[in-house]
């Protein structure tokens, strides 16, 4: 038997069985995507590498929690230098001038679906800022051995429309809706 059996931590899936209260997102466990359709034939897909976020997390309460996030828009990663240095500037996420994209939850919702929530938010980008639901799943918490901290898993997916922001270069060449995927976890922090 290895020692990674000995430090895989017990996950409690049940999201009232969960520790609440304050969360930080942990960078190197979180994974930020976006999707959309290139000349009709694939989906093209990148990544953000630089982001925060923090979580006040009440599970026996959802509807009081809340999310924050932020994401650095000049990390944009679609593996081809020449298209991120393309994407940073004036035509598309104007990094200079908006550094960053920020989510903010208004409300949380739970579905009929057990461990999963509604996530009512705005997003600001470009300047705009608009209403965004993301679809979040809790897969669990336990206390990581690696890091000494309590964790949550968490996803969520949702949608935008780039022209919402003014981001409308090459519609329909390249597709108005973007896919966001996120893959995260979050440590206690208090």
């Amino acid at each position: 038997m290895s020692c990674s059996y000995l430090l895989t931590p017990s996950v409690e899936p049940q999201i009232t069985q969960l520790e609440k209260g304050q969360y930080q997102l942990d960078p190197e466990h979180t994974t930020v995507l976006f999707k959309v359709q290139h000349l009709g034939l694939s989906m093209y897909v990148g990544r953000f590498n630089d982001m925060s976020a923090s979580l006040n997390f009440e599970p026996n309460k959802m509807a009081q929690s809340s999310l924050q996030a932020k994401v650095q828009t000049n990390s944009v990663d679609v593996n081809n230098k020449s298209l991120e240095d393309t994407l940073r500037g004036d035509g598309w996420f104007h990094t200079e001038q908006f550094p960053e994209a920020v989510l903010k939850t208004l409300s949380v919702t739970p579905t009929e679906v057990e461990n999963q929530f509604q996530f009512n938010a705005e997003l600001t980008l470009l300047g705009v800022t608009k209403p965004v639901t993301l679809n979040a799943t809790f897969h669990g918490g336990a206390n990581n051995m690696l890091t000494g901290f309590y964790t949550l898993g968490f996803s969520a997916t949702g949608s935008i429309k780039r022209s919402d922001f003014g981001m409308d270069q090459y519609i329909p060449m390249v597709g108005d809706r973007v896919d966001i995927e996120i893959y995260a976890e979050f440590q206690k922090v208090d």
